[in-house]
């Protein structure tokens, strides 16, 4: 049984595509994680380095349970379930049922339990039509519409503060951790990497901030922080020599771009962008862009319009990689600025992601474009995913030596520092309880 289990791992194989230079595509483990740690640590010291991570990178399931934040597929499902007697959260009997005789829209139809973006798009459609409706029983039927837009706009808000993650569980946030340690060891002659995601969550915020990495997200000021695309502009640099004006970057320096908003914005009503970052409220905030047919639009305007201009202008500048991880391509105005990215010769894609999908997957694998690598199949183990965002950190990211002594001073840290020991009752406090 021992010898059988020891040949395991090497029965496991993924995928590692770059086109037609005819390499072979499955790799076993644990050389073909040599081999792509080996390309993926030159592709990340090229001139200029952006990340996109999607919802998987939030996703992360131990002891079969969620800890962090279920992808839109699970929470379409939960979402659409029947419903929960006593529970208002969710859409009512009553609501579903109007659903069904108002508008022949079943609920639990297989489109909607594995996509919460398409009913989204269907209430906002519909919304959008008895608004400017004459009919009699119009406002009626918008009630029912806009009671389920809210439960779902309150149901993602719920998923994006509240879980394993914010009651004590560090799996996500230690991966994020270990994720920036890695990103940041680049020399300080190449420009500083920047991080796009679409998630709203803070993970990157808090990973950061744990780690003491300076970085800049689109907000300026202490007191009040309000959004001011300028910063993206900004380096943060230490004077060498106070005599002569000599400055150098700092080393660990990241820019985050949240393309799709956070749940720490809110909307002011001060300022060319009227949009602050505050602590995370306990009621959904104006900011975030849910998933709706509008997604498109409201990235038009601010402070979208200036988010979206910086992804466009980072990926498409010369010698440019970007590296998808947890991102399906399932946006289409974040693909157009990728496809058009393609279009300049010395860009590279570097994709996560099961190479087996349809849709956008299958055409960009069919492209047999040799700047663009896939990258995803089975992990070391049963049970994992060579795509999976901790298995990209832990296998396939390098590691540098000084992230080794990051490690060790980390262990040290913890092992001397003091211990809380709960107080030892005083003499007679046990007596006075009984």
């Amino acid at each position: 049984m021992a010898d059988a289990d020891k040949t395991e791992p090497s029965k496991l194989t993924f995928k590692f595509i770059r086109g037609v230079e005819g390499e072979k595509a499955d790799y076993g483990w644990p050389d073909g994680a040599d081999i792509v740690r080996k390309a993926l640590a030159e592709s990340l010291n090229a001139k200029n380095v952006a990340f996109l991570l999607g919802a998987g990178c939030s996703s992360s399931r131990a002891n079969d349970k969620e800890v962090g934040i279920p992808t839109m597929a699970p929470l379409a499902k939960e979402f659409t379930a029947a419903p929960k007697e006593g529970d208002q959260s969710f859409p009512t009997a009553d609501e579903r049922d109007a659903l069904l005789k108002q508008f022949g829209i079943d609920l639990g139809a297989a489109e909607y339990a594995r996509n919460l973006e398409r009913l989204m798009e269907l209430l906002f459609s519909l919304r959008f039509v008895l608004v400017r409706s004459s009919l009699s029983d119009a406002a009626t039927r918008l009630k029912t519409v806009e009671s389920i837009i809210k439960k779902v706009q309150t149901f993602l808000w719920a998923k994006c503060t509240n879980g394993a993650f914010a009651n004590g569980d560090h799996t996500v946030i230690g991966l994020y951790e270990s994720f920036y340690r890695k990103l940041v060891l680049r020399d300080r002659s190449l420009p500083r990497p920047w991080v796009f995601t679409t998630n709203y969550d803070l993970f990157n915020e808090t990973a950061m901030d744990r780690l003491g990495l300076p970085y800049t997200n689109g907000f300026s000021g202490v007191v009040e922080r309000r959004f001011n695309p300028a910063t993206f502009r900004y380096a943060l640099a230490e004077q060498l020599d106070v005599t002569s004006r000599k400055w150098s970057a700092v080393d660990g320096f990241v820019y985050l771009c949240k393309i799709h908003g956070s749940i720490s914005w809110t909307e002011d009503d001060h300022g060319l962008f009227p949009i602050r970052e505050t602590a995370v409220s306990k009621e959904p905030g104006k900011v975030m862009i849910y998933p709706t047919p509008a997604k498109q639009n409201s990235s038009l305007g601010s402070p979208y319009a200036d988010l979206f201009r910086e992804f466009q202008s980072r990926i498409v500048r010369e010698q440019s990689v970007l590296f998808t991880m947890g991102y399906a391509f399932g946006d289409e105005h974040i693909n157009n600025i990728i496809y058009q990215a393609l279009t300049i010769p010395t860009f590279r894609l570097v994709i996560f992601v099961d190479p087996d999908l349809d849709g956008e997957i299958a055409k960009l694998r069919a492209l047999n474009d040799p700047r663009i690598w896939i990258i995803g199949g089975a992990g070391r183990s049963a049970g994992r995913k060579a795509h999976y965002f901790d298995t990209i950190i832990e296998e396939f990211m390098p590691q540098r030596p000084s992230e080794r002594i990051d490690d060790a001073v980390r262990k040290v840290i913890e092992a001397m520092a003091p211990k809380k020991e709960a107080a030892a009752p005083q003499k007679g406090e046990d007596d006075d309880e009984s």
